[in-house]
């Protein structure tokens, strides 16, 4: 894949925790890959806190969730003080781990320690963060995409993704429709700092006729994120003298905010953009889609288009055919786009503060997310009992050396599971490309895996071949002509022998 007229073979314009998601992903399949970032280095601040279940998943995938686990914490339970009382109430319901779902319950890890966790692991797969580079335009033909920079030289590559928030230079130059509201009316300030005489046991709120006012404690630190709703049309002073004495105002009592260390105005818009992909350049995470900070969604949505899109990437620069990333956007918008409401209703709860409005529901830790009926997963395909091509795969235990099923998933390649006694014999005689991702085959045993766990939550009641997707989706579910039907089903995922990368 190596060229010497392209500076890398796909260039990621954005270096938060979404475009270090996809340059991690596309690292470990081997791809030349380079991360910009206008920003003179990380930033520091706490802003986009929650990481769901479905994205620690992909975290177990790309190797980094015991890390995430131990620089992050449980969410507290809300105290919503009404006067003199505090009423207490918990926004996520806390879960036990089970076979099927070993994550069950939401990571606080502010967005700074996500994307320092990210970069160390892309930094061990030799690639470093090019921060101070800012992308001021990019252009493209049929072999490439080329991306100007603001100090004058040019970057090529074979593909350009552009991560670059709300504001893309990508999105921008390349035409893309944006379409939704910005409320410029609905200011809310965002803060981390320290606070005195303020307990750690509990996310703090206040309602106020001024507006709405909450202070959550960071795990592993003194500080806090502090949110103070603002008035329509108000300009705030953002300095720490101003700020220490607007929160002591709100919230009284001998209560000190101290010692900031950033502190941002954040607007709710609500956008998604017309399409994710035009040719050569692509976009996700906030390039595609703006949410409002209620359930922490909007981070999450972006990593998981990342880890939709690498696989992807990582197939076509291997030969397979280049429509396969058509099938990225019509995947991802349909999920931005239901996403996109189910934030903007909760964000309506924090306009009228009430216990009841900040319970999150199952929908918000995604896990339940499907692309059936999607490009690659047509809604007449095979299913079990409990499952349909295009639903998350389940974990669960397996025998020998790997214990589970995501430690078997684990890795950029596909995996074949073998359900009965014929669907496991088949199991050697498919074949599979030798290049791009590669097939990891596993025989379950007789009796469904332990206590016949993996049996039922698949809902296997025949002999059954499964291939999951290296994003840990269903690709494919047969119950008959295993070798071909799996050809059939796989033409546009893989590349063809033959066929030389493009």
């Amino acid at each position: 894949m190596t060229n010497p007229s392209y500076d890398a073979d796909v260039l990621v314009v954005g270096a938060g925790p979404v475009g270090l998601t996809l340059a991690l992903d596309l690292a470990r399949r081997d791809v030349r890959v380079r991360v910009v970032d206008r920003a003179p280095s990380a930033f520091l601040g706490s802003r986009a806190k929650g990481i769901q279940p479905r994205t620690l998943e992909v975290f177990d995938d790309l190797g980094i969730v015991d890390e995430a686990i131990a620089a992050g914490g449980e969410y507290p339970p809300m105290g919503v003080h009404l006067g003199p009382l505090t009423i207490p109430w918990r926004m996520y319901r806390h879960q036990n781990p089970t076979p099927p779902t070993p994550y069950p319950n939401v990571l606080l890890l502010p967005q700074s320690r996500t994307a320092h966790i990210l970069r160390r692991a892309l930094e061990r797969h030799q690639v470093a963060v090019e921060f101070g580079t800012e992308v001021r335009e990019v252009y493209q033909d049929e072999h490439g995409a080329t991306a100007v920079l603001a100090s004058g030289p040019q970057l090529r590559a074979r593909y350009l993704v552009g991560a670059d928030g709300g504001a893309s230079a990508v999105r921008k130059s390349s035409d893309l429709r944006f379409e939704g509201t910005t409320d410029d009316t609905d200011k809310m300030i965002i803060a981390d700092a320290t606070i005195d005489g303020l307990s750690r046991d509990r996310w703090h709120v206040w309602r106020r006729t001024a507006g709405f006012v909450g202070a959550c404690p960071l795990p592993h630190s003194s500080q806090f994120q502090v949110m103070i709703r603002l008035r329509p049309e108000e300009n705030p002073d953002l300095s720490e003298p101003a700020l220490a004495a607007r929160f002591r105002d709100l919230v009284g009592g001998t209560i000190t905010l101290r010692d900031v260390t950033w502190v941002s105005i954040f607007r709710p818009n609500v956008r998604l953009v017309e399409q994710y992909r035009r040719g050569r350049i692509l976009v996700c995470g906030d390039a595609a889609h703006v949410h409002t900070p209620a359930g922490a969604q909007g981070l999450n949505t972006g990593v998981q288009d990342a880890y939709n899109l690498g696989w992807k990437l990582g197939q076509v620069l291997a030969g397979a055919s280049d429509t396969l990333l058509d099938s990225y956007g019509g995947e991802r918008r349909p999920v931005a786009a239901q996403v996109l409401g189910r934030s903007s209703e909760l964000y309506e709860g924090l306009r009228r503060p009430r216990a009841s409005k900040f319970t999150r529901s199952e929908e918000d830790r995604q896990l339940t997310i499907s692309y059936h009926g999607g490009p690659l997963a047509p809604a007449d395909s095979p299913r079990t009992t409990t499952l349909r091509v295009g639903d998350r795969a389940p974990d669960g235990p397996i025998s020998g050396p790997a214990t589970r099923l995501f430690d078997l998933y684990r890795g950029p390649h596909f995996t074949l599971l073998g359900f009965g006694e014929r669907a496991a014999m088949a199991l050697p005689m498919v074949s599979w490309p030798d290049r791009g991702a590669g097939l990891t085959r596993y025989a379950v045993p007789e009796d469904g895996g332990p206590d016949g766990v993996l049996a039922q939550t698949y809902g296997i009641t025949e002999d059954t071949q499964l291939l999951i997707r290296p994003d840990g989706y269903i690709a494919h579910i047969d119950t008959g002509d295993w070798a071909a039907s799996l050809a059939f089903s796989t033409r546009d995922l893989a590349p063809a022998n033959q066929e030389q990368p493009g």
